[in-house]
């Protein structure tokens, strides 16, 4: 059992100083507020926030980071980049990537990821001797990294979807694809079962991606695991889909069964009236990734009128371009502000429910994401004398805060952070190395093997 005593803590009730978590088999035992700190305890001067989630990755993504810019072009022309990066993966690489990303993200302060996971094959498409190599790479990534993962095992059979159709796959989409929704539902079935660090969902890529008679077997496929699906990122996306098959995507996977709780949206950003209705109506939540729509040009969200029609809403780090739950979650309310010109368009408890338990729940992890006894013993506890928080009312913290504010992760009552330092050591040098690695193409299987 291992107790920990907060100068000042957000708990589901609301703000509260003097609070003491007792911890023991990985949840909370008690909660205390107005505590004196007893002997043993871990002091954590700050504020403590429940673990943050990071409910849309793409791991790989990282490492393009502040290396695509220039030269102009926009989403369509950013995937030809993607699809060149990911080209380049085998699992010993993938693992040694996702492992520093992974760190980055703890470090950062979120307890939980949902990896969106396409990159299934070797390049071409071929199997790997064990069909489920990589994502077996990408669990061992998170365990290393002391993250909690939900793998999502993602759909992807056709190339993209114009006005006349479905279109072949591009060469660097063949390994994201199984060929068939039988043979994809086969291998998701054959992965290892989850832990208590992993969690299994399941995913359609997009509906340029799975044809609509299709939709449905994947969501038989599926079942009772979470499924995500990126919807309507771009105008194109919609335009494509209203052009071959006379409804937007949204309708489309309305039809299809798709719509519910156990659903969520990625991005959902370009959406009609109906849209947003049917998504909220059927409690289907909607994963909004600020810093990535930007960077992207895909547009500003529609988070407001999702809230407010009964779509829960969560938080995504997406391509990683940045590594930071507070900018996300203040993102959509920035965003928020420019399209109305009103300041306060969510409360600081909607922003941190959208950041932390919203995106635990979207990851079919229900019992975390919020400090309440019986929970999930994952919190993040922030300085408030940094050049960033000082003079902030604690209250207030998540408007002023910053990745490198936080000071202690902890998941599953272990601490994984401490004073800012992650336990798997410097995770720059982490990063720069598995980049560097990447980079030069290292062939697939060279190093162990052990993944191939």
């Amino acid at each position: 059992m291992t107790s920990f005593w907060c100068e000042s803590a957000w708990l589901t009730g609301g703000f509260a100083h003097r609070v003491r978590l007792v911890t023991a088999d990985g949840y909370f035992k008690e909660v205390l507020v107005d505590a004196d700190p007893e002997p043993g305890d871990v002091r954590l001067a700050g504020v403590t926030l429940p673990g943050m989630a990071n409910t849309h990755s793409h791991a790989f993504h990282r490492a393009l980071r502040g290396r695509v810019n220039g030269g102009g072009g926009n989403f369509w022309s950013w995937r030809e980049q993607m699809y060149a990066a990911a080209e380049k993966l085998n699992p010993d690489t993938y693992f040694t990537l996702a492992r520093a990303v992974f760190a980055e993200m703890v470090q950062a302060g979120f307890t939980v990821v949902g990896e969106f996971h396409y990159v299934h094959h070797r390049p071409g498409g071929h199997p790997y001797r064990d069909p489920n190599a990589m994502g077996l790479a990408v669990r061992q990534a998170a365990e290393e990294a002391g993250i909690r993962l939900t793998l999502l095992d993602t759909c992807y059979l056709e190339g993209g979807l114009n006005g006349g159709g479905h279109v072949e796959l591009h060469p660097g989409q063949l390994r994201f694809s199984d060929g068939t929704v039988d043979a994809w539902a086969e291998r998701m079935a054959s992965r290892p079962a989850p832990t208590d660090r992993v969690r299994l969902g399941a995913a359609i890529h997009s509906v340029r991606a799975v044809r609509r008679e299709d939709l449905p077997k994947v969501v038989e496929a599926a079942g009772d695991l979470p499924l995500h699906v990126h919807l309507s990122e771009q105008p194109g996306e919609n335009l494509a889909c209203q052009m071959y098959y006379g409804c937007t995507p949204t309708e489309l996977l309305d039809g299809a069964g798709a719509l519910g709780p156990d659903l969520t949206s990625i991005h959902a950003t370009h959406l009609t009236e109906h849209d947003i209705d049917l998504l909220g109506g059927t409690g289907t939540g909607a994963c909004i990734c600020p810093t990535t729509e930007r960077d992207l040009a895909d547009g500003l969200g529609m988070s407001r009128a999702l809230h407010d029609a009964g779509s829960p809403i969560s938080l995504g780090s997406d391509q990683n371009v940045i590594i930071d739950p507070f900018v996300e979650l203040r993102g959509i309310e920035m965003h928020e502000r420019l399209l109305t010109n009103e300041r306060d368009r969510f409360s600081a408890n909607d922003l941190l429910l959208a950041a932390s338990f919203n995106g635990y729940r979207a990851l079919g992890w229900s019992d975390g994401g919020h400090l309440s006894k019986g929970a999930l013993a994952d919190f993040v506890t922030v300085r408030t004398d940094t050049v960033n928080t000082a003079g902030s009312n604690h209250d207030q913290i998540i408007y002023s805060c910053a990745a490198s504010d936080v000071s202690t992760v902890v998941v599953g009552g272990e601490v994984v952070v401490n004073d800012g330092h992650h336990r798997i050591g410097d995770v720059g040098r982490l990063l720069g190395g598995a980049i560097e690695r990447l980079s030069a193409g290292v062939p697939s299987g060279v190093h162990g093997g052990v993944h191939a």
